[in-house]
């Protein structure tokens, strides 16, 4: 499971750190993790749970008031979006690929990809993220299933008018997530294709005339990140994608 310093939590979320601390101390609304020399960690639930703080209080709610909701929110989604998780288990389990892939449409009409990935399809792949050979095929069952319907989302949106784009992996190792963040953007207005294998180096001026949306994990290095503005900087069309 990622971590992240309070400095990246507060570069992910737009948020000043200072109000972080003030989260947790004066309000408890957080409890991060801790180093040996006592500096704050966060890990991904924590990082939903600030993003979700931020809506509260963006509309209207007293940040005194903001836990009292999220106790209460946080009880019935979570079990909700955990009992979701065990029914994909149990067709994947049964090797029912035909109730799954229609079970995965219907959520895919009732939800937005960004809270079906966020809530159930990530959660769910890191349960399954083992190097036991039954749920490593589980995962790989999931993941062939979850690219196939995804592909079928952004055939359709190609369909539509919109801003066309290339999806692009640079140096990461989970292609999943390539498909699930480019499903994110059709959702966007974006009318992507989706470059099949993430790349080592990337070069923008191989792709001229054409948008890129980059995906380079949850927290792209400092070195890409540094890459990245000088390319926005001569003018290439380089967007990333994630939080």
């Amino acid at each position: 499971m990622a971590l992240y310093t309070i400095g990246e939590v507060a570069l992910l979320c737009d948020i000043n750190p200072v109000t972080l601390r003030a989260w947790q101390r004066r309000y408890g609304l957080l409890k991060p993790q801790r180093t040996d020399g006592g500096h704050r960690l966060f890990n991904d639930a924590d990082i939903d749970r600030i993003r979700e703080i931020k809506s509260w209080i963006d509309n209207g709610v007293q940040v005194s008031k903001v836990k009292a909701l999220l106790t209460e929110h946080d009880s019935g989604c979570q079990n909700e979006w955990r009992e979701h998780q065990e029914t994909l288990l149990r067709f994947l389990q049964a090797g029912d690929l035909q109730r799954l892939r229609t079970w995965i449409k219907e959520q895919g009409r009732d939800y937005p990809a960004q809270t079906l990935i966020a809530h159930l399809f990530i959660p769910l792949r890191r349960r399954l993220q083992s190097q036991q050979p039954t749920l490593q095929t589980l995962l790989s069952m999931l993941d062939g299933v979850l690219i196939n319907y995804i592909s079928v989302c952004l055939s359709s949106a190609r369909k539509k008018s919109g801003k066309d784009a290339l999806v692009v992996g640079w140096n990461v190792h989970d292609t999943t997530r390539l498909w699930l963040e480019a499903w994110i953007a059709t959702q966007q207005g974006w009318r992507v294709d989706v470059l099949a294998h993430s790349l080592p180096q990337l070069r923008p001026e191989l792709f001229e005339g054409q948008t890129l949306l980059v995906w380079c994990g949850d927290i792209p290095t400092a070195a890409q990140q540094q890459l990245l503005s000088e390319w926005r900087e001569h003018g290439y069309p380089v967007i990333t994608l994630g939080p």
